[in-house]
């Protein structure tokens, strides 16, 4: 071997220069990655129902398909909506207006109410009409205003005051009761017994009730403690034209006096004016007694009717 150094390729001893490059080789550089086409963005509604991308050409399924938003050139374009369609709207469209409309079922309730309604009037209308003929004829007066009680009585001085207008004059021989709170009572007595009656003779009153009523029950109360024997009720010929109801009944009875059986005779006579005052004349004595007492109780019932 020589010092020399061999020159040629093929030792790896030497340093050999680098082969010039023409210039159509240096230009010529790997591709860059700036370069690169770009896919498009990925689609919010996902690769099959991203809208204005459907199924295919020819195809007319999916929110993309068909004529409207989303349809047109977004199938046909690189682009994810097209080159100049923007994107679709997420807002739902308005729901169409609905009409108001009666459901079948409410249109014979609503006929049925109106007939009735109808006829309630009518029957409201009816009853107002005979209501008002029936009372104009014949207006009822208040009880505290009666009517009937004008009058050309005039009382004595000696009349004792009842009530309504109504006066009792008592036959000399029959003093007052004081006891009494309800209407009038005179009675006269044996000589030297003020306290049993020989007969006496009441005049009580009462408003709103039946004449035959109130007779009733005076008589039941006169003979509760009596063996008592009632005749029938009968009606009396009213004597004036403000009475609408007269009626009377006469009984006997048996009473223990000192311990003896008395016989008792007695009689009620009741009139009702139209006002509804009622007036009871209520008459009892010894039958021992009854001729004189039976003339003085007609003179006191005529001063009575006389005042109704």
């Amino acid at each position: 071997m020589s010092g020399k150094r061999d020159k040629g390729s093929g030792n790896p001893w030497v340093n050999e220069p680098a082969p010039e490059v023409p210039d159509e080789q240096e230009q010529q550089l790997p591709p860059s990655p700036w370069d690169l086409p770009v896919p498009p963005p990925p689609s919010p509604w996902g690769d099959a129902g991203a809208p204005g991308a459907g199924p295919g050409p020819g195809e007319h399924s999916g929110p993309g398909a068909g004529a409207g938003p989303g349809a047109g050139p977004a199938t046909h374009s690189s682009s994810a909506w097209g080159d100049k369609v923007g994107p679709p709207s997420l807002r739902r469209p308005p729901p169409p207006k609905k009409r108001f409309s009666v459901p079948p079922l409410l249109i014979p309730i609503g006929a049925g109410l109106l007939v009735v309604a109808l006829v309630a009037v009518v029957l409201v209308a009816l009853s107002g009409g005979a209501d008002k003929a029936g009372q104009e004829p014949s207006p009822t007066p208040p009880p505290t205003t009666p009517t009937g009680t004008q009058s050309s009585y005039q009382p004595p001085a000696n009349a004792l005051p009842v009530g309504f207008g109504v006066s009792l004059v008592p036959v000399p021989g029959w003093v007052v009761v004081t006891k009494e709170t309800a209407g009038k009572q005179v009675a006269t007595y044996p000589p030297n017994d003020a306290e049993n009656a020989r007969a006496f003779f009441w005049v009580r009153q009462k408003q709103n009730v039946t004449a035959n009523a109130y007779l009733l029950g005076i008589v039941e109360g006169e003979t509760e403690h009596d063996v008592a024997q009632l005749g029938n009720v009968r009606n009396l010929p009213c004597p004036k034209d403000v009475l609408v109801e007269c009626v009377a009944i006469d009984y006997t009875s048996t009473v223990k006096m000192g311990g003896e059986d008395v016989q008792v005779k007695g009689s009620v006579e009741v009139y009702r004016r139209k006002d509804n005052v009622v007036t009871a004349l209520d008459f009892r004595t010894r039958a021992d007694f009854a001729v004189k007492a039976e003339a003085d109780a007609a003179t006191m019932k005529k001063s009575v009717i006389d005042s109704l």
